[in-house]
């Protein structure tokens, strides 16, 4: 069997109990996964550099997806850029005048994308950007809404990752539990939605698990072991 590439969600995926503690168990599993051949990329609503991060102390593939596909991190100074942070910064303005309740939400520092309280009415805010005719993208990633630029999200930032290391959508697998997760899921043959995720998130996968978060990760990869390790 050819190398398998995961992408791989964070917050809801590998964590637990949600408070952004990662479920050492699922790690080791993606750990394994790596040592035995295959490529673990960690892709997330968080910043690039707090997933590559993870990937360094974790032991899998040293390249992460963040910013909802708006950064991508290949070294310790080497980000690529795909979203724009002045257009984000922009609509914010301009949510902010026309909504009430509407505030940045503490975060590690981003580059690419403006992250929101989870303290509004989304839909409205929503409404707000096509009235307004803004160049950006709102979406709920259940830790937080996230402000990206206009055709970024987990899917278009993978694909520049599948692009660089030459690999096919036939060899990849996602792994995720919110809407954000969806346009990745398009780039995978094989995607799975964990138990934690909503109906219409399990309706756009093409596996999911009973287990939630980090067991759902290890009941999923359990249920892939016999051809992952032919490796």
């Amino acid at each position: 069997m050819k190398t398998k590439t995961f992408a791989v969600d964070i917050d809801g995926t590998i964590t637990e109990n949600g408070v952004g503690r990662i479920n050492l168990d699922a790690l080791a599993a993606l750990r394994h996964l790596t040592n035995i051949g295959h490529n673990v990329i960690f892709v997330t609503g968080r910043s690039s550099v707090e997933a590559y991060l993870l990937s360094v102390f974790g032991g899998t593939t040293k390249i992460a997806v963040g910013e909802n596909g708006g950064c991508i991190t290949v070294d310790t100074n080497d980000h690529i850029l795909l979203g724009n942070m002045q257009q984000c910064q922009h609509a914010l303005n301009i949510i902010q005048k026309e909504i009430a309740n509407v505030s940045e939400k503490p975060v590690f520092p981003r580059m690419t994308e403006v992250v929101l309280e989870r303290t509004f009415d989304l839909e409205l805010a929503k409404q707000v950007v096509l009235e307004k005719k803004l160049d950006v993208l709102l979406s709920d990633s259940q830790y937080a809404f996230h402000i990206n630029s206009l055709g970024i999200d987990k899917g278009t930032g993978f694909q520049n990752v599948m692009k660089r290391l030459s690999v096919s959508r036939d060899d990849v697998i996602a792994i995720g539990d919110s809407a954000t997760d969806i346009p990745l899921f398009k780039t995978a043959k094989t995607s799975i939605a964990l138990g934690n995720s909503s109906e219409y998130v399990k309706s756009q996968a093409t596996m999911t698990t009973n287990a939630k978060s980090g067991d759902g990760v290890i009941e999923a990869l359990d249920k892939l072991a016999p051809k992952l390790s032919e490796v």
